[in-house]
């Protein structure tokens, strides 16, 4: 069982204006999937407090660090750009396969500005504030999330096994 951090990264979530609605779906979610979700936390749409909320969670030597929030077009969407800077090593295979797969429910999945990476054996995944469209995200790459870990964490290391 690998750790979890669920960052719900919302203006008005974080203000209170709003409940927050994607972060107990994707804790859920982790936690249905296998994972112990260790850490839940609010941030504004803040590049800087993104930034930190993330580099706090890897400091913690949490495996997968999952953002839900922030990836879209609007002015305040800054979460993919506060992942990025955190990361050492990008992993842009993770946000295409997302993105791809979920073409079969919405043909809009290709605005999405979802990036991940790794901060020390810490994986960090950007997913869309929807509740609905955080899950079929997941889903899409929630198997080879699993070998990544595996990887990262110093385990199997046959990546051509099935």
């Amino acid at each position: 069982m690998y750790t979890a951090a669920v960052i719900t990264v919302s203006d008005r979530s974080y203000r209170g204006e709003r409940a927050d609605a994607g972060g107990p779906i994707v804790k859920k979610m982790l936690e249905d999937d296998g994972y112990e979700v260790v850490q839940t936390v609010i941030v504004p749409d803040e590049k800087e407090k993104i930034a930190e909320a993330l580099m706090n969670a890897a400091a913690k030597d949490i495996a997968l660090i999952v953002t839900t929030g922030g990836t879209g077009f609007a002015p305040r969407d800054v979460t993919p750009e506060a992942t990025i800077a955190v990361c050492e090593k990008l992993v842009p295979g993770i946000p295409e396969a997302m993105r791809m797969l979920t073409m079969k429910y919405t043909s809009r999945s290709i605005l999405s500005r979802a990036a991940a990476g790794i901060r020390k054996r810490s994986l960090i995944i950007n997913l869309p504030g929807s509740p609905k469209a955080a899950k079929e995200n997941f889903e899409a790459v929630s198997e080879p999330i699993k070998h990544g870990l595996e990887v990262l964490r110093g385990g199997q290391m046959d990546c051509a096994r099935l």
